[in-house]
């Protein structure tokens, strides 16, 4: 058995200082180092075994390799981002399979062998907010637990991939630290009770398919540490907070665990006649098959036991087993269908072997570790798988514990391999049925030990006789005696010519009969081979076919065990010379000492005396080359001192020698160097003087490239004008239609306004006329009542005609002057036509060298004639005018009050 640490050492390399991670492999038995292995850069949190004790897989924060225990190499590496990071790499139990596990909660399943991804689990819901931490799986691998940080713990079913379950733990606990199923020995794997270890220090053990928790370890006070569960699910071991280390017992603490389950088959008895009348007691019984227990959550649904408690001996009761189940409804069954089914099996056989389950007694062989007959065993049965070796070497070492003659058998790893590889994971179970078989149908196989069992064969040689006369003298005229044709069937019982399924219908049968079956079916495998036997004539060709598969059917040599079994004479049949079955004992095994007790004894002590003188002679050879290698190490100290004294001396003149040759070199060398020198100024000159000239060539080049640049500039700026007098062209086009509107528009405003003041001109000097003849009119009346007032109504008609001759001044001039404005809107319209500035440029134009009526900015600034004639009037004759009328005013008021005060009438006065 090997056994992996991690270790860590500190390490140098230059100027770094670190550590770096390795395992190391011990062997148990022998405590000796066996290998190394390096590969980890930080600490190693878990180590994972693979079933068949071949490869392992160690796993650190950043990375997981895979080691291949057989040569001690790795196989292969997986690393993962930082960000990421690894919680767990681990083999699932009893298969091949490696389930990793990240720090995001994506977990992963590959395949061993080519590392292909099998599947991967979905991501937990969304409203979990368990981070995983920790992870536990059942033996058969059928279902993976997770918890972390949370009171909460996830089921997952690694056949559907999916959440099948969360279970929440009690507000107490906070985070998990550890988890780990509780083995059944009555589960086939379905474990159904996991630990929880809190942060509170208590571990709790709770049914996942029930929720209920079934009991716990550890205190508040003292709490638990970490634990371990021992294979067969009866111990626990914890190490508690304070340093102690406390051992428990399963059964102590519960009830549950480990029980057997219930029986298969039921049995209904009938009452008898004369006790209960059938019309008292009415049963319905349905009709279907005998319901079988489901393995998970069906198992609710069990079936019943429906027994009556009345008196009366019940028929056969020597074929009752313990558990309930009936041997002759057995084997009835057994006959109908050949077999037992598989699911039920292992349960049939211990009942029929009615194996006591002695834990004590075996713990305490198993105790004594492995015995010194099996210590080689794999050297002379090299079995691929190491934990199939290891349990094989345990069971053999349990059984030469309790009987000496079981360290010397030869055959006996033959015998009981079968079982092992059936029981692999129950050593109790296998070590008790390899027991109860070699006390049963072994019995009386020792008493010619070291020899085969003569008597035994001899019963198998007359039952022959018997039943086939011919094959048996074919034997005797062959010289094939019973240890060729009988003896290689026993030893290995017939592991060797049967497949897998076979063996186990035949074991159904021979546990379910009498311990004479066996010898019956060596008898009925020779007749049922009678025909390739027959024309067998070499010895070889008979120890081959006793070693080796043949094409026969099992189910012939099941019915002719049966017919010899019922046809052989008593007097020669083997059930008169063997005991019946003899269970094993409850609480301690029996003592078995059916054998040359004076030979096997002898045989021990003549193998311990040959073990210690062997050992003694080991001790001297060992001392001798010791000695031996001493005094060879001390003549290689002495020679390889004075080859160092001679390779010293040869390597002093080698050094002499090469210091005059590089004192050579070193001046070829300063020759040479200063001729490369010469070269490198010669080259240096010439390299000035290629550099000066690709620079004035460069110059040139720029300068022709600027040159280029500028005539692309220029025609850019030529093709830019033409398109801006193009466009320029086209806008004196437009905005020679403009004027021309405005022109038209002008002249109509201009007529229409000629016409408006001439009309108000003639009615202004109609209605002048009108009121000067009033004027005068009133005037003669004023003259004709007032001579002397003749020379002021001269005056008064003066100063009127003057009057009027102003105001048809003004409105000529104002006619004069909107003639003019339309003249010069002519020219100004004639200039721009044949104007060939851009009208860009003339817009900006000083307003001053143009009068204010030709300023064209706004078109819209266009108004009627009327308006343009008010706005072009001069200050001055604004003024004139108005002196004017203030003058006839004030002439107009002295006539007046000179009038009223020179006429005798002055109500006849009209102003």
């Amino acid at each position: 058995m090997w056994l992996l640490m991690a270790q860590e050492i500190p390490s140098l390399l230059g100027t770094i200082r670190g550590t770096s991670m390795f395992l190391t492999c011990m062997e148990t038995v022998s405590k000796e180092l066996v290998s190394w292995m390096r590969g980890h850069e930080s600490s190693v949190c878990s180590i994972s075994v693979h079933t068949s004790g071949r490869y392992a897989i160690t796993t650190s924060s950043d990375t997981a390799q895979l080691w291949d225990l057989d040569t001690f190499q790795r196989k292969r590496k997986l690393n993962v981002c930082q960000s990421v990071g690894i919680q767990k790499v681990f083999f699932l139990p009893l298969s091949n399979t490696i389930l990793s596990c990240f720090k995001d909660n994506s977990i992963f399943a590959w395949e061993c062998d080519t590392l292909f991804c099998k599947y991967q689990l979905p991501g937990p819901p969304e409203d979990c907010n368990i981070l995983y931490k920790v992870f536990a799986v059942t033996r058969d691998g059928r279902i993976l637990a997770a918890g972390g940080k949370s009171n909460h713990l996830h089921l997952w079913c690694l056949e559907a991939t999916q959440l099948f379950r969360i279970i929440q733990m009690p507000t107490k606990v906070r985070a998990v630290r550890h988890l780990e199923f509780l083995p059944d020995s009555f589960d086939a794997g379905f474990n159904q009770v996991l630990g929880v270890l809190s942060q509170d220090g208590i571990m709790r053990f709770v049914n996942i398919q029930t929720c209920k928790l079934l009991f716990q370890i550890g205190t508040v006070e003292e709490g638990v540490s970490s634990s371990v569960i021992s294979p067969h699910g009866r111990y626990i071991t914890a190490i508690m907070e304070n340093g102690s280390l406390n051992v428990y017992s399963v059964q102590a603490l519960t009830q549950e665990i480990n029980k057997p389950p219930p029986p298969l088959v039921k049995v209904i008895e009938d009452l008898p006649n004369n006790t209960v009348s059938s019309n008292n007691l009415k049963v319905k019984v349905m009709s279907g098959r005998v319901q079988r227990p489901a393995r998970c959550e069906e198992r609710k649904n069990q079936t019943r036991v429906l027994k009556q408690d009345l008196t009366g001996n019940l028929e056969n009761k020597e074929n009752e087993l313990s558990e309930g189940l009936n041997k002759k409804r057995l084997q009835v069954l057994l006959k109908g269908y050949g077999e037992y089914p598989t699911k039920y099996r292992m349960f049939i056989w211990r009942s029929l072997l009615q194996l006591p389950e002695n834990h004590t007694a075996f713990s305490s062989l198993m105790d004594k570790g492995t015995h010194a007959a099996y210590l080689d065993l794999q050297k002379k049965y090299p079995i691929k798988s190491r934990r199939l070796l290891r349990v094989l070497q345990r069971t053999l070492s349990a059984l030469a514990h309790w009987s000496a003659i079981f360290s010397d058998m030869p055959y006996l790893p033959l015998l009981a391999f079968p079982f092992v590889k059936l029981f692999q994971n129950n050593q109790l179970i296998c070590f008790e049925v390899v027991a109860t078989l070699i006390i049963n149908w072994c019995q009386h196989w020792f008493e010619y030990f070291p020899n085969p069992p003569i008597n035994i064969l001899t019963m198998i040689e007359n039952v022959l006789a018997f039943h086939d006369k011919e094959l048996l003298q074919h034997f005797i005229d062959r010289d094939i005696t019973s240890q060729v044709y009988a003896w290689p069937l026993l030893e290995t019982l017939f592991s060797e010519v049967l497949t897998r399924e076979e063996w186990l219908r035949l074991f159904d049968n021979i546990f379910s009969s009498h311990p004479s079956f066996l010898l019956m079916t060596v008898v009925a495998y020779n007749t049922c081979s009678r025909a390739p036997l027959l024309n067998c004539t070499l010895k070889d060709d008979f120890e081959y076919f006793f070693h080796h598969r043949n094409n026969l059917d099992l189910n012939v040599v099941i019915r002719e065990v049966y017919h010899l079994m019922e046809t052989t004479p008593a007097d020669i049949h083997p059930n008169s010379m063997l005991d019946a079955f003899v269970a094993l004992t409850k609480g301690q095994y029996p003592i078995f000492n059916q054998y040359p007790k004076f030979i096997v004894d002898y045989q021990t002590k003549e193998r311990e005396r040959i073990r210690n003188d062997e050992l003694d002679f080991l001790r001297e050879r060992q001392t001798v080359e010791n000695m031996q290698a001493e005094v060879d190490e001390q003549r290689a100290k002495d020679e390889a001192w004075y080859q160092k004294q001679e390779l010293l001396r040869r390597a002093e003149e080698t050094r002499r020698e090469m210091l005059l040759q590089e004192e050579e070199k070193m001046a070829q060398q300063r020759h040479r160097l200063a001729a490369v020198k010469r070269e490198l100024e010669i080259k240096e000159i010439h390299l000035q003087d290629a550099a000066r000239r690709r620079l004035l060539k460069l110059q040139q080049d720029q300068r022709e490239m600027e040159l280029r640049r500028l005539e692309d500039e220029i025609e850019r700026k030529v093709q830019m004008r033409d398109q801006e007098i193009a466009a320029t062209a086209k806008d004196l086009e437009m905005r020679q239609l403009e004027l021309e509107a405005q022109k038209r528009l002008y002249e109509k405003d201009i007529t229409a306004s000629q016409e408006a003041i001439a009309k108000g001109i003639r009615e202004d000097t109609d209605a002048h006329r009108r009121k000067v003849a009033l004027e005068e009119h009133m005037f003669q009346k004023l003259l004709e009542n007032s001579q002397m007032g003749s020379r002021r109504a001269r005056r008064w008609k003066e100063a009127r005609e003057k009057e009027f001759h102003l105001q048809s001044e003004k409105k000529a001039s104002a006619l004069s002057n909107a003639s003019r404005k339309w003249l010069l809107g002519q020219e100004t319209n004639a200039a721009l036509e044949h104007e060939e500035v851009p009208w860009l440029q003339k817009q900006h134009m000083d307003s001053t060298c143009l009068p204010q009526t030709l300023r064209l900015n706004d078109v819209s600034d266009m108004e009627s004639s009327t308006q343009i004639f008010s706005r072009d009037k001069p200050t001055e004759w604004n003024h004139t005018e108005s002196d004017l009328l203030k003058n006839v005013r004030d002439l107009r008021r002295r006539l007046t009050a000179q009038a009223q005060s020179s006429c005798p009438h002055p109500h006849l006065l009209v102003t």
